[in-house]
């Protein structure tokens, strides 16, 4: 049989499930590599992989895909570790300069700017701005050393009254039900219990990353996450 090709996340956030597939039956039935998600997401909607945890906002450069798991990196309010990082307030921003690993919390991001907080600023991909998109282990025990923090997680509720889901799941091509199965339960092994990933998590004294896998983060693709999935989406194709 061919192995089916996986490309995961590899920050700590997918820990967990990296976790549960590494030490299920799973592991003998595929081909796994990690990235940081834009990359997962292109491999992905390349063909070079043929499942990925990817961003949500790049669903709409998929002409076909199938979330096919019931989990995902999500939360339902302040995620600490997507966030602006600003010298201004919100307010007074005039340029946001976008995180290269990033494509959903780029969007989001914009989202939030545009509708939330009701701004018009420049978008930048490299060079000098008034605030910055970064994500994922980068951005630990960072909030304290930055003027303006807004974590898009949080705001994101604060605007919609929905939790989010930053990635999910996805094959490009339909996969076999018992694959599928299968693959459900290796995922559930690692999320059923965060903890047991913290003894390979370097220690920080500035981040708390017991409360970041079990509270900060909620890995059910619950109907509320679908729901939002579907609205942000839907307020990406209006950005420019």
């Amino acid at each position: 049989m061919n192995k089916v090709k996986i490309s995961a996340v590899s920050y700590t956030n997918t820990f967990p499930f990296l976790y549960g597939i590494r030490n299920s039956s799973i592991v003998d039935q595929i081909d796994l590599s990690v990235d940081y998600p834009s990359a997962c997401a292109q491999k992905v909607i390349s063909g070079e992989v043929d499942l990925g945890i990817i961003p949500v906002g790049a669903l709409l450069d998929l002409p076909a895909y199938y979330i096919i798991t019931d989990y995902c990196i999500g939360t339902l309010g302040a995620v600490d570790s997507v966030f602006i990082f600003s010298e201004k307030p919100i307010g007074e921003i005039k340029s946001l300069r976008l995180d290269h690993q990033s494509r959903s919390s780029n969007a989001l991001a914009r989202v939030l700017l545009k509708y939330h907080w009701k701004q018009d600023v420049q978008i930048v991909t490299e060079g000098e701005a008034d605030a910055y998109v970064l994500i994922g282990d980068r951005t630990f025990g960072k909030k304290d050393t930055v003027p303006y923090v807004y974590d898009l997680g949080y705001y994101w509720k604060e605007f919609t009254g929905l939790p989010f889901a930053f990635a999910v799941w996805v094959a490009n091509k339909p996969l076999d039900p018992t694959f599928i199965a299968d693959f459900n339960a290796a995922l559930k092994i690692g999320v059923s219990n965060p903890r047991v990933v913290l003894p390979e998590i370097p220690a920080n004294p500035k981040f708390d990353f017991d409360y970041y896998l079990t509270s900060s983060l909620d890995y059910q693709l619950t109907t509320a996450k679908r729901q939002a999935i579907d609205k942000f989406l839907s307020l990406v194709k209006t950005l420019d």
